[in-house]
């Protein structure tokens, strides 16, 4: 155990874009490496998702990868729009207040269900 608690050092910013179909929910399929994390541990306090195109109601997963295996960690509901100069394409935020990184080894990886460009954002710090 620590003897002194840790704080952000450095702040974080990853962005990955996808648009393949995975219906997977086991990390097989095409899964996109979000944000790895650092030697020293990484925190990853909120995930956005922000579709580029219209959507038809669906998942973005998240998964966590520690270097081998894959966990299944959390779905983000992707709700059905039509993008026009009046409707936006859709956004959603997800505040963690425990997502950790422990090591350079483990990931947060991402796939989307349905075959529509969504690009997915992670917000955090180092350790």
């Amino acid at each position: 155990m620590a003897t002194s608690p840790a704080f952000a050092v450095t702040p974080r910013i990853a962005s990955v874009n996808i648009a393949t179909a995975n219906t997977n929910r086991d990390g097989t399929g095409t899964v996109a490496t979000l944000i790895t994390g650092a030697a020293t541990g990484t925190r990853v306090a909120e995930i956005v998702i922000k579709a580029r195109v219209t959507t038809t109601a669906g998942q973005v997963r998240v998964f966590l990868h520690d270097g081998t295996t894959f966990y299944f960690f959390d779905e983000i509901a992707v709700a059905a729009a039509t993008v026009s100069n009046s409707v936006q394409g859709v956004r959603v935020s997800t505040s963690y207040a425990n997502l950790i990184l422990p090591s350079a080894s483990w990931s947060v990886r991402v796939s989307t269900h349905n075959a529509e460009s969504i690009d997915v954002t992670a917000l955090g710090a180092d350790l």
